[in-house]
């Protein structure tokens, strides 16, 4: 197994030669490089993005051949391979970029690929799951391979949006010191900000990037639904929202929750309140609890607000 130490020994596309005692040329193996396992979005949008950045992709592994071929055009390196395809061990990097339901298949299957207790002694193998911890490849741990997790702060609705925003994010690091100082390399080479995250923790930094982006996005569908209603196009719509909820994060960004905080509840304004809630029940009654949920959240935000009338 080549070791991992110097950068160069396995983002190159091959070791130097080196003079042998009787000053005879000798050449190392070449290097094996990085094994992508998964790809889609994540998958393609990360391979790209290292190959651009001088890390040597060596395969791109899916359980289709087909959508493995298709990854590999989009990333524009690396061998195309199926699972099963022995060829994949010869690998010194894995990095896992499936669903988050298939993380642990993937590393039991990897683990049973090589036979005796040290057979991934050597070797680095890193998920992009935001909410497992690294433990879940523990079978690959127990022969000896290094083991953790990087997952970008980041949404990525297709590869192309992926090559965009992965660069200059924040990523969530945690794992075995071997395998963070590959993940850290990775992402200086985008450009990005690592941070740790408590591996028992995942979850709730998993749920905190759910509530921001997909929520966020449920929560503009339906403003874009009431403007329509209320008669304005949704060439105007869109960029409004766009507009309007960029600024919405700067101010959280700059002046905190609470001074960003905005809108009748904050003014303490309930005639408007009762009003929205009576518009909703007739235009969209589904989104009645989800109001009310969120109306409450507002007011323990703000603390302290004033039961009746403005401010």
């Amino acid at each position: 197994m080549l070791a991992l130490g110097a950068r160069r020994e396995w983002h190159g596309n091959s070791l130097p030669c080196t003079l042998g005692p009787n000053h005879k040329m000798r050449t190392r193996q070449p290097i094996r490089g990085v094994a992508i396992i998964g790809p889609g979005r994540i998958g393609q949008a990360m391979g790209r993005l290292l190959a651009q950045s001088g890390v040597s992709i060596a395969f791109v592994a899916g359980r289709n051949l087909a959508a493995a071929r298709r990854a590999v055009r989009f990333i524009g390196k690396g061998e195309p391979t199926e699972l099963v395809d022995p060829r994949l061990q010869s690998a010194s990097v894995f990095l896992l970029t499936t669903s988050d339901s298939a993380v642990a298949g993937v590393g039991r299957m990897l683990a049973q690929r090589r036979k005796g207790r040290d057979a991934w002694r050597g070797e680095v193998v890193l998920h992009t799951c935001g909410s497992l911890p690294s433990t879940v490849l523990r079978p690959l741990k127990l022969r000896g391979a290094a083991v953790g997790s990087l997952h970008p702060y980041q949404t990525v609705p297709i590869p192309q949006a992926g090559v965009r925003n992965l660069r200059g994010c924040f990523w969530a690091l945690e794992g075995d010191p071997r395998a963070l100082r590959v993940a850290r390399d990775w992402v200086r080479r985008l450009g990005g900000v690592p941070f740790s995250v408590r591996p028992g923790r995942k979850t709730l930094y998993h749920l905190s990037a759910f509530l921001v982006c997909p929520t966020v996005v449920t929560l503009m569908a339906q403003a874009a639904s009431l403007l329509k209603q209320a008669g304005v196009p949704l060439r105007i719509s869109g960029p409004m929202l766009k507009q309007f909820v960029e600024e919405t994060a700067r101010n959280f960004a700059h002046l905190g929750a609470r001074r960003a905080l905005t809108g009748p509840a904050v003014r303490g304004d309930w005639v408007t309140i009762r009003r929205h809630l009576a518009a909703l029940k007739r235009s969209a009654p589904e989104f009645v609890p989800v109001y009310r949920s969120l109306l409450r959240a507002m007011l323990a935000l703000a603390g302290g607000l004033r039961s009746r009338g403005g401010s």
